[in-house]
């Protein structure tokens, strides 16, 4: 609509604007009225500013504590708290505090478990300015300096995602029902923003943590051999396939002298990076004594001591240590609890290699034996992980050792590298869908037949 001046010539200049007549019908504004316009200027104020702060962020603790100072601000509290469930609790009264701020400074305050299990039932918001005297929470210890509280729900899709608490109204009252629909609104308009906040940087999380275990298999697959060693008369190969990003499992072959070769495959107990960081030190404590020359026996003994002193009582590992010398044709060993590996004698004869002791880590003092074997031309030594016999398919049928010699048997002359490959491929089409349960290692050594 266009406004319309009125001319400074068309008024005298004696001229003057009539008063304001009074309307007889229309009351003057009451003293409530007054109180009731400036209280809905603050919470339009609150709700402005509140919208303004954590609109342009996307830090989850920055929000939550804005929310937090906001609404200590508008209800005139003392403290404040939002309590976030958590998510990963196999119970839903267990609750996270994630951000907590005080007007003043003092003992910071708490929302007792019964007051959120009320809230998780009821999802509705709670006033109580005389917490001792409630006969809804008896037997409840409430704080010496907690006077009032007020509670409301975040609900996001009507699943409570959270509880907005403010602690002692500052003055002779408690709090009142308007304090309580003015945090009622905060948290209604809150409850989705945190929820997105709090999914953000979980998603980031999510994020550093696939980077740390990207960084980590790629320093664990450095530990590995890149190659197969080159031993006169031998044909070796090995290959660890862990089940996640990082695994428990590894082998190594770690020259001795120009006609030794250690071999060593263990399995740590677990999975992922715990069981990779054990593992790690492991290797670094066996190859340490490979390098001192100490026998099989007491290299496995001495690993043993340290595994034990440094890891909790869950902790332990198997391990199959052997040295191969390669002019005498003979493998001194030591079996630390592991999976017997299989020789196959080109004769048809198949021994298990057994001789050692217990799981590393388990006993301070345990003793391990050695033993020697002899490899003939075209015999077949085969060290694996239970990752191998224990993969199983939808009908929880595993892989097994019978499974496992039936293919060594059939792989006759072919190398060690394709054996080891046909071995894979037998295991992961029996395993299916379901795919690898464990981390998966073998090694194979064939002493040529010429």
């Amino acid at each position: 609509m266009e406004a319309v001046a009125s001319r400074p010539e068309e008024a005298s200049e004696d001229s003057t604007v009539p008063e304001e007549i009074p309307n007889p019908a229309q009351p003057p504004a009451t003293q409530d009225d007054i109180q009731r316009l400036r209280r809905a200027v603050l919470e339009l104020s609150t709700l402005n500013d509140l919208a303004l702060e954590i609109s342009a962020s996307h830090d989850f603790r920055h929000i939550t504590s804005a929310i937090v100072h906001r609404s200590i601000r508008a209800v005139r509290a003392e403290q404040g708290v939002i309590t976030l469930v958590d998510r990963s609790s196999d119970t839903d009264m267990r609750t996270l505090v994630r951000t907590m701020a005080g007007a003043r400074t003092g003992q910071a305050l708490h929302v007792d478990e019964s007051l959120l299990g009320w809230m998780q039932i009821n999802k509705r918001p709670l006033l109580i300015n005389a917490p001792r005297e409630d006969p809804r929470f008896e037997g409840v210890r409430w704080g010496a300096t907690v006077r009032s509280l007020l509670c409301v729900p975040l609900l996001v899709k009507s699943e409570l995602t959270g509880v907005l608490t403010v602690f002692n109204k500052r003055g002779a009252d408690g709090f009142s029902d308007d304090d309580q629909r003015l945090l009622s609104i905060v948290a209604s308009q809150s409850a989705q923003v945190v929820e997105n906040a709090r999914l953000r940087e979980d998603e980031e999380t999510l994020r550093r943590m696939r980077e740390e275990l990207r960084l980590a298999s790629e320093i664990q697959l450095g530990l590995l051999p890149k190659c197969a060693p080159v031993l006169p008369g031998y044909d070796i190969a090995g290959v660890s396939v862990p089940a996640e990003e990082v695994g428990g499992d590894y082998f190594d072959f770690i020259p001795v002298d120009e006609r030794r070769l250690a071999l060593c495959l263990g399995d740590v107990s677990g999975k992922g990076l715990s069981a990779a960081l054990l593992m790690s030190n492991l290797q670094a404590t066996v190859r340490a004594q490979t390098l001192l020359g100490i026998p099989p026996g007491d290299c496995l003994g001495h690993s043993n001591t340290l595994l034990a002193r440094t890891t909790e009582p869950n902790k332990f590992a198997t391990c199959f240590y052997a040295v191969l010398d390669s002019e005498l044709h003979e493998i001194r060993y030591s079996n630390a609890g592991h999976e017997p590996p299989f020789l196959l004698a080109r004769s048809g004869r198949t021994a298990r290699l057994d001789k050692g002791g217990v799981v590393l880590g388990f006993l301070d003092a345990a003793r391990y034996e050695e033993a020697i074997t002899r490899l003939d031309p075209g015999d077949l030594l085969a060290i694996y992980s239970d990752g191998v016999t224990d993969a199983a398919n939808e009908d929880d049928e595993p892989f097994g050792e019978e499974r496992l010699r039936a293919v060594l048997e059939s792989a006759g002359n072919a190398s060690a590298q394709n054996a080891l490959e046909t071995i894979l491929n037998t295991v992961r089409a029996h395993a299916g869908a379901r795919g690898p349960q464990d981390d998966m290692t073998l090694v194979l050594v064939r002493r040529n037949a010429s």
